[in-house]
């Protein structure tokens, strides 16, 4: 009769819980993703709020007029550079009319040319063009002086009527008072204008200095020696006294290489034509529209030469037409062109990283982190297993129960390691560890005194046993 009972089935011991430093890590990794992912979206976001598209009007004249076309090149040089900006051309008559638009505050921008009405509200984004004053006689004819062209038969030679009212004030000239300065015929040549048949003693040319380097019919006149480039010694004073108006230098060779004309430097005067903003445009909207303007030169150069040699705006006082805030901000200190552009950008990332990162920790913090199990709370399981050894009633019972405390303790020594159990409770988790091993091996102790006292018991019961070979001898002697 054996003392030990039914057999049970080992009890499986629950699954343990994923690690808990992985776990978190990867919920740390997948914070850290998202918190810079929703920062950069936020700062696109906030940059497509800031620099949301914005229309400026540009005021220009015709549609073939070399501000149109200027202006035509800076739309799209805007849009090749994804700029907020947007340039609405509207066409005029003439330039200026266009300028009065421009005073009329109806356009954000607008070109001028120094010797037009300035109007108070302009500032100055950038030089784009310098217009030269060419005082030219027929053939080998000198003019000493200004003074001798009110004598004379004067063409003006030039794209606009504004050139004819220029002219007539450096000479000091009414308006109609003089027939003798006249506006040259649409088309007409030097050669036309210094035949004997035109009458015309002297020629004013008013051009672009990109032009007229590049104008090889002076090079072609010279050649059959049609004309004399004259200097205007009046140059420095007629600069001081009317404002808008520059002194300028041509070089030997200027107008032509062969012929060398000018033979040597020689002083002639000048005028510029502005790229204006109103004095309302922001700062920052100015200093992006002049970086845009003096990084893009070569783009924004037309054909015939106009703006081919962009120059930064005078941020000097006395400056006939002042620069732009913006624009000297940017002018004066280049170095700060980047923090400018991106500043805002660098701050609002900052903020965002700030605040969404805070977000993230408090959530990580409070709600989704997996904190490590406490020593104390395996106590329970080890006091459960306790609970259960009285009920264990044979050894192999004894030994699942026994299985599965050391599972407990092999479990919390891996779990001390990686950090998925605590120290916190350490001491009772050993106390009651301690216990229950204590209680097993003393109920392993009883359970063996009781498989030794049955054992007994069932030996002193059991009848005695006969040799059954002793049994045939003593039969077959009495048989004898």
């Amino acid at each position: 009769m054996s003392t030990e009972g039914p057999t049970s089935s080992p009890i499986e011991p629950p699954p343990r819980r994923p690690k808990v430093i992985k776990t978190n890590q990867q919920q740390v990794f997948l914070y850290v993703v998202l918190t810079l992912l929703l920062s950069l979206a936020t700062v696109w976001g906030g940059r497509m709020l800031v620099h949301n598209s914005e229309t400026l009007i540009f005021a220009v004249g015709g549609p073939n007029s070399d501000e149109a076309l200027f202006a035509a090149k800076l739309a799209i040089v805007l849009k090749n550079n994804a700029s907020r900006f947007r340039i609405k051309i509207v066409n005029n008559a003439d330039n200026a009319k266009a300028i009065a638009q421009f005073d009329r505050k109806q356009a954000d921008l607008a070109v001028l040319r120094t010797d037009a009405k300035v109007p108070l509200r302009a500032r100055t984004l950038a030089i784009l063009e310098h217009d030269l004053v060419l005082l030219l006689g027929p053939g080998n004819k000198k003019i000493k002086s200004l003074a001798e062209l009110k004598k004379k038969k004067v063409a003006v030679l030039a794209d606009n009527e504004s050139s004819l009212a220029f002219v007539r004030g450096i000479l000091d000239i009414p308006d109609g008072a003089d027939a003798k300065i006249q506006m040259a015929p649409q088309g007409a040549t030097l050669d036309k204008l210094f035949a004997p048949a035109s009458g015309f003693g002297a020629v004013v040319a008013i051009v672009h200095a990109s032009k007229a380097v590049r104008d090889k019919a002076y090079e072609q006149v010279a050649r059959r020696g049609g004309f004399t480039l004259n200097a205007i010694d009046e140059a420095k004073a007629l600069a001081r006294k009317i404002p808008g108006i520059s002194n300028e230098t041509l070089t030997a060779g200027t107008l032509s290489a062969s012929p060398e004309i000018p033979d040597d430097d020689l002083d002639t005067i000048g005028l510029e034509w502005l790229l204006v903003a109103q004095s309302r445009m922001s700062p920052t909207a100015a200093g992006e529209l002049a970086r845009v303007v003096y990084e893009n030169k070569s783009a924004l150069g037309l054909d015939s030469g106009f703006a081919s040699r962009i120059e930064p705006a005078s941020v000097e006082k006395d400056a006939y037409v002042m620069a732009h805030q913006g624009a000297a901000d940017y002018i004066n200190d280049d170095t700060k062109s980047f923090m400018d552009k991106y500043s805002d950008l660098m701050y609002l990332g900052a903020a965002a990283l700030s605040v969404i990162g805070s977000i993230f920790a408090a959530i990580y913090a409070k709600i989704t982190r997996i904190a490590p199990e406490k020593a104390s709370e395996l106590s329970t399981a080890i006091l459960d297993i306790g609970e259960r050894i009285e009920h264990a009633h044979s050894l192999d019972q004894l030994e699942c129960l026994q299985d599965e405390l050391e599972g407990i303790l092999r479990g919390a020594v891996i779990g001390l390691r990686d950090g998925t159990i605590s120290t916190d409770g350490l001491d009772t988790f050993k106390l009651g560890y301690e216990f229950v091993r204590d209680e097993i091996g003393m109920r392993r102790d009883y359970l063996k005194r009781r498989a030794g006292e049955g054992e007994k018991a069932a030996q002193d019961v059991a009848p005695p046993q006969h040799d059954e070979s002793n049994l045939v001898v003593v039969k077959t002697a009495q048989s004898a």
